[in-house]
């Protein structure tokens, strides 16, 4: 059982004070987008008291492909181990940019576009990020051989190409509605790992200051299309201290979650490294987060291959710490990877070595997959 019997008497001895077990919402939370739909902004303080008491789990890609099948209705690798969906899904919209039908991974926008949908009816929640091309060369997100960010500002040679780009990706979030017609509140991680210098926007191809006329132009034009669906989740790549997180921080107007991403590399096995540097980018985030009234998240995260059985437990948990995260978001199961020539994913599947692991990691009370999300309506006051 998910709960256990000490966590079912505080459930019973708060039932006797108070209508519900979440924590009452903080009164000085607010989202940044001033007209956000009314669901997003339940949502946005939904997930601050959620993650009083639990981090949901999630998975990129979950409903669209595992390591051996794709496109398989209901099929989930993550279900299938654990016996129940992640509770947070992600999506890439990388490609939408130039019009095609498949995001850089592959998959149709209209496969994404339904997938969104039946996850915000069983009650998870979808967070989008975008790989988009480079609009100065037209080359991919990981062309940074460029100084390319500056041409697409205002007043630059390429801002209204970037422009009409943002309006694609604007219609695709303008069309994301429930059964009740209602806009699907997303949790939208634009311009991810800023602080790496691998992407076009990264710190070794703009000024602090050129990054954040960026993000904040793209804020106010989505807003501007119409788009009030989004919470804005600001991420970086690596950081050692707090000025180097915040170096190109657009200002807690224009960000609701603070996020980085952090990957396992190492044998963790022999070595502490990856723990070690977690606690200590969670220990500068949450500071941040309770100077600026945010939530934190940890976006991105894995190890390839799950190389060490007990990865879920003794590594990742634990570098999590006893910090009070939103969610924690494991890369994709592609599967075989022909020019790598290697096995790529990070959820484990029937009959990987972290199996029983992450079984174990689902029974803990302090991780939610989607059954718990559901219950805790998070769509809902």
């Amino acid at each position: 059982m998910k709960k256990n019997i000490t966590a079912l008497l505080t459930l019973l001895y708060i039932g006797t004070s108070c209508s519900s077990k979440k924590p009452s919402a903080d009164t000085n939370l607010t989202i940044s987008d001033k007209k956000a739909t009314l669901e997003t902004t339940i949502l946005y303080k939904n997930l601050a008291k959620n993650s009083n008491t639990t981090i949901l789990f999630g998975h990129q890609d979950d409903l669209a492909y595992g390591v051996h099948w794709k496109y398989e209705e209901g099929r989930s690798d993550v279900k299938e181990v654990a016996g129940d969906y992640p509770a947070v899904y992600g999506w890439d919209l990388g490609g939408i940019e130039k019009d095609s039908k498949t995001n850089l991974d592959g998959v149709p926008f209209d496969k994404i576009r339904q997938y969104i949908i039946d996850v915000k009816k069983r009650g998870g929640i979808n967070t989008i990020s975008w790989h988009l091309d480079n609009p100065m060369t037209g080359k991919s997100a990981w062309d940074n051989t460029t100084k390319s960010l500056a041409p697409i500002l205002p007043g630059g040679e390429y801002h209204e190409k970037f422009k009409s780009w943002l309006d694609k990706e604007a219609a695709f979030f303008l069309s994301l509605k429930d059964e009740k017609g209602k806009a699907i509140p997303i949790l939208y991680r634009p311009f991810h790992e800023l602080t790496g210098g691998w992407f076009w926007w990264g710190k070794e191809n703009c000024t602090a200051e050129e990054f954040k006329t960026l993000w904040r132009f793209s804020f106010d034009y989505l807003q501007k299309k119409g788009v009030h669906n989004l919470i804005y989740v600001y991420n970086t790549g690596g950081f050692k201290t707090k000025e180097e997180f915040l170096v190109n921080y657009p200002g807690a107007t224009y960000a609701d979650i603070l996020s980085f991403d952090n990957y396992q590399y190492n044998d963790p096995t022999k070595s502490n490294t990856f723990i070690e540097e977690c606690l200590s980018q969670f220990k500068t985030i949450d500071t941040i987060a309770k100077e600026q009234n945010k939530i934190i998240a940890f976006a991105e995260t894995g190890y390839e291959g799950i190389k060490y059985d007990k990865w879920w437990t003794q590594t990742l948990l634990k570098a999590m710490g006893d910090y009070k995260i939103s969610y924690v978001l494991v890369w994709r199961n592609f599967g075989w990877q022909e020019k790598e020539q290697n096995m790529h994913y990070y959820a484990p599947f029937k009959g990987q070595a972290s199996e029983k692991d992450f079984i174990d990691f689902y029974n803990l009370d302090k991780i939610s997959f989607e059954k718990d999300a559901a219950k805790e309506n998070l769509y809902q006051k």
